[in-house]
């Protein structure tokens, strides 16, 4: 036996030890008398408190059916049981469903006796709406009254629509009137609203005032939409001055502003009655370029002006290849690859439907058939696929070009690598940027750094360093080099960021103050004093020598990325 004295000690330093095992052994005890006592749940239980979800669409849905299929006093029975809440917003859109306008303005003046509720200028100008469509002008003037008695706020959209119903009605004073109104209540026009007044103008052949509105909405800073220019070529198309329109065709995409389906319906429809087969053609290749379709309606006329002119109408079917191409006058112009055909028009048309699923389904049918696209169409469906954040779609896209040796253009791969880089598929993206380069197309400077970049932020340097090696040499420049650099830094490898400095300066490439800022901040972050200190002279010295006077457009893009708040600072 230890002595009392020795026990003690011994089972003192032993305690903690023991506490541990004691409090395991209880959990373990308590753990397993849980698990008998413990009884598994119903599955029933859950079911009867889970409740499904109900969206907005289903509850505007079913408040647009009561109000269409039921009698009024039906009606609001069924209104006042709904367990909802009344708020603008709702009552807005199940207006903007078009229920029967009767009971539209009943349910509107229902509505505004809800407790903790109260009518906008939204509900409003869309009550407005209802009662201008159906040509009940007294009665929209009447809802307006209301507004400006209630001291609803009026803004430029309810002027807006207030004037298209007043012009579509006749009274051109009346609308003219309403702009000079909105003007002196300081409601400042939008291009919308200049639009909508230009078209109204000129309507009703008041060519001078649309022309002076349309100077006044330039000089007041604001630039010409897509509807803008199309007024004006409708209006020049209509007066014979079908040059002029095209011109402005040509011009509006050259400041940037793309004409839409929209605007070619409009211009072709026009071109149709006045006979102008040249016009129309000019069109059409624009909308073969950029993959956009007619209405079936202005389809059939474009085929009948063609016909009545005794030409061609291969380019109008091109353009128009969902279309049956049996009304086409030309049997001997119908190329003999037709599935090609059949398939290329479904591609488009599901294209500019957005019908996005139904579409894979047909691309991946193409791709085991060994059906080949055009690659302005592969790529286009990439683009849209990109732009809808569907990865899958535009990685089907990506696979069926590959497969078949389809290239696809630049457009198509950046819509690829910006997708899987916001989805942080580092891997992917550097699988196209190899295939990228591979078929000669190059990210440019700005692109490489900041996938560098952004591959190193996210400690992936394998695929930094793979990217920066699958680069040419003559790309590899001071940017590149410093976004290199900088991932070794994130990923807390500095001897490698230090070693890969001395090799951009051996390489003869230039260093730019945005590589020494990098450097400072990653030794500084690593405690590397001295080094820091020592990089630090050199950011200075060259700071000091003027070094924005004659830089690269490289260094220059560098600086701009890895110093900007120091230019800033320096600039100012």
């Amino acid at each position: 036996m230890f002595p009392s004295k020795v026990s003690r000690q011994f089972l003192k330093k032993l305690q903690p030890f023991l506490n541990s095992v004691i409090s395991r052994s209880f959990s373990y005890q308590k753990f397993t008398q849980q698990r008998k006592i413990k009884k598994p749940p119903k599955l029933t239980f859950k079911k009867q408190n889970v409740e499904p979800k109900v969206y907005k669409r289903d509850i505007i849905s079913n408040i647009y059916n009561i109000l269409k299929y039921s009698t009024w006093d039906s009606a609001k029975k069924q209104l006042e049981n709904l367990s909802i809440k009344w708020e603008s917003f709702t009552v807005n859109q199940v207006l903007k469903t078009h229920p029967p306008m009767e009971k539209a303005w009943l349910f509107f003046n229902w509505a505004s006796g809800k407790k903790n509720f109260k009518h906008d200028q939204y509900t409003y100008t869309t009550m407005l709406d209802i009662f201008g469509e159906a040509r009940r002008i007294q009665s929209m003037k009447f809802v307006f009254e209301q507004m400006k008695e209630k001291e609803i706020k009026i803004d430029v959209v309810t002027y807006t629509s207030l004037m298209h119903w007043m012009s579509n009605d006749g009274d051109i004073d009346g609308a003219i009137k309403l702009w000079k109104e909105m003007r002196a209540k300081g409601c400042r026009p939008t291009v919308v609203s200049y639009t909508a007044f230009m078209k109204i103008l000129f309507n009703h052949k008041r060519v001078n005032e649309a022309t002076g509105v349309y100077k006044e909405m330039l000089e007041s800073g604001l630039s010409p939409n897509c509807y803008t220019y199309t007024i004006l070529m409708e209006y020049l198309v209509s007066t014979g001055k079908s040059n002029e329109a095209l011109e402005i065709f040509k011009k509006m995409q050259d400041a940037g502003v793309q004409p839409d389906k929209a605007t070619c319906n409009i211009l072709i429809e026009i071109f149709c009655r006045t006979g102008e087969t040249g016009a129309i053609m000019r069109i059409l290749q624009y909308m073969k370029e950029n993959f956009l379709v007619l209405r079936y309606p202005v389809y059939k006329k474009a085929l009948e002006t063609f016909k009545i002119a005794k030409e061609s109408d291969m380019l109008l079917r091109q353009v128009n290849q969902h279309f049956s191409p049996e009304q086409s006058n030309e049997e001997d112009a119908i190329p003999p690859d037709h599935d090609f055909i059949v398939d290329k028009g479904l591609v488009l048309s599901l294209i500019n439907k957005q019908n996005l699923i139904a579409l894979d389904s047909l691309l991946n049918d193409m791709m085991k058939k060994g059906v080949k696209l055009e690659t302005k169409v592969v790529s286009r469906i990439i683009e849209v696929n990109s732009t809808r954040r569907r990865q899958n779609g535009a990685l089907l896209a990506y696979k069926y070009g590959v497969k078949l040796g389809i290239n696809i253009d630049k457009m198509g791969y950046l819509g690829l690598i910006g997708l899987f880089t916001r989805t942080n598929s580092f891997p992917m993206v550097v699988e196209i940027v190899e295939e990228m380069i591979k078929r000669g197309l190059s990210l440019g400077t700005h692109l490489n750094s900041l996938l560098i970049y952004r591959l190193g932020c996210n400690r992936d340097l394998v695929s930094a360093t793979r990217v920066f090696n699958l680069l040419p040499k003559k790309e590899r420049s001071s940017a590149e080099y410093t976004a290199l650099i900088s991932a070794y830094f994130s990923s807390g490898n500095a001897d490698k960021g230090l070693e890969t400095f001395k090799i951009m300066k051996s390489e003869g490439v230039n260093v730019a103050l945005g590589t020494y800022c990098v450097l400072v901040a990653g030794l500084e972050n690593c405690g590397r004093v001295r080094e820091m200190e020592e990089y630090c002279k050199e950011k200075n010295r060259l700071q000091r020598e003027s070094y924005s006077l004659n830089v690269s457009m490289e260094e220059m893009i560098c600086n701009l990325l890895f110093s900007g708040d120091l230019l800033v600072r320096h600039a100012a």
